[in-house]
């Protein structure tokens, strides 16, 4: 079984929230649980976020999206390409993960388990 991690992470590059998904699952599925609720003032995404109602949702909080359009919209929207340089964070937070083999292999068993154990190392990597 696999299982992808969902990440929302702040300007720092800093776990703020995270969702588990299938590993068959499309980005998209788990993204209303984590953008609800959310405030502040740029969201970047990649490609996969690319949506409609992804847009609009952010948009209607007040939050600009800056998410890159997928090569087959018809009409592309515009996006900050300065500001998107800054998503490298949240990949530098997924190679940080990585280096827990807990986590990389996934070896627990049950998704509370998983979940506790993404928390605790999330936590340890902010600390150092």
């Amino acid at each position: 079984m696999t299982t992808k991690i969902m990440a929302l992470a702040d300007a720092l590059g800093n776990l703020t929230d995270f969702r588990l998904l299938p590993g068959h699952a499309h980005d998209l599925r788990g993204t209303a649980a984590l953008i609800d609720g959310l405030s502040c003032g740029q969201f970047l995404a990649d490609r996969a976020f690319d949506a409609n109602w992804v847009r609009e949702a952010l948009t209607k909080k007040g939050i600009e999206p800056v998410i890159p359009p997928k090569s087959n919209r018809r009409f592309p929207a515009e996006f900050d390409r300065d500001t998107y340089k800054w998503r490298h964070l949240i990949e530098n937070f997924f190679a940080k993960l990585k280096e827990y083999r807990g986590i990389a292999m996934r070896c627990c068993k049950t998704d509370t388990s998983y979940s506790a154990f993404i928390a605790i190392a999330a936590t340890v990597i902010r600390l150092k």
